[in-house]
């Protein structure tokens, strides 16, 4: 079942992800629509598929994104690669663009894809203030286009082991002085259990990847405020992890 899974999967996203490599370095447009459709309708349905074939459920609290306003910035902890595709789907009426480090550049289909949409790409290798121009820029693309949300992740790496990592204030603050938008504050599980390879068939069986938004804050005026707004992120989605880790082991309720 395993391998049927994977083989399914593969023939799913594969197509696409050839076009995306074939028409990325020709023709922006044709790349970005290559981009977009990996980014909704394949990821809707690799969730469909590890559904139906695995028992794996995409569990998105619904009701949590009733209070969101118009356009805002998502602070979020960070587990798994798979994080891209489940806030892409998570908010497939808005258009979501990260900050995520280069490195990522290298990964098949994924680099393509980031590089095409217009995502934040961090140097990994860089100084700290080629990060900051990095987020500068981003910052003022956001804020000409009403219609991105963008998401940081303040750990600044994957947690592989599902514990909250701490929270760096530098990016987020750049960001949200360049873009001066509410925060709203996400805790996502389960894809720490993806993280690697070895782990993903097991770390899917009848498994779940959870999302919810915890609390909307004003945008902040001063540091202060954003300092203030990151702690009480930290704490929000460890308390959030808490709950969740502490319901039965085959409940499927967020």
């Amino acid at each position: 079942m395993s391998i049927f899974t994977f083989i399914i999967l593969l023939a799913c996203t594969g197509i696409p992800a050839f076009f995306l490599t074939i028409t990325y370095p020709l023709n922006h447009q044709w790349a970005l629509f290559w981009s977009n459709y990996i980014a909704t309708r394949c990821a809707r349905l690799v969730f469909a598929i590890l559904r139906l074939l695995r028992g794996f459920r995409f569990l998105g609290e619904r009701r949590s994104k009733e209070r969101l306003p118009e356009q805002f910035l998502v602070v979020s902890n960070h587990q798994s690669l798979l994080d891209i595709v489940v806030y892409l789907c998570y908010f497939s009426d808005r258009k979501v663009r990260f900050v995520a480090k280069d490195n990522l550049n290298s990964v098949p289909m994924v680099g393509k894809m980031l590089r095409s949409q217009g995502h934040c790409m961090i140097p990994r290798r860089g100084k700290p203030v080629d990060a900051m121009r990095a987020l500068s820029r981003f910052g003022g693309q956001v804020a000409a286009d009403r219609s991105v949300v963008p998401v940081i992740f303040p750990e600044g790496t994957r947690s592989k082991d599902g514990r909250l990592g701490t929270f760096y204030s530098a990016g987020f603050r750049r960001l949200e002085q360049t873009v001066n938008l509410p925060v709203a504050v996400c805790a996502l599980d389960g894809g720490w259990k993806l993280s690697k390879l070895t782990q993903i068939m097991s770390g899917l069986k009848r498994g779940a990847y959870r999302v919810k938004v915890l609390k909307v804050f004003d945008a902040p005026a001063t540091k202060e405020q954003e300092k203030t707004i990151l702690a009480e992120a930290s704490r929000l989605i460890q308390q959030q992890l808490d709950e969740w880790r502490a319901l039965p082991a085959d409940s499927l309720e967020v």
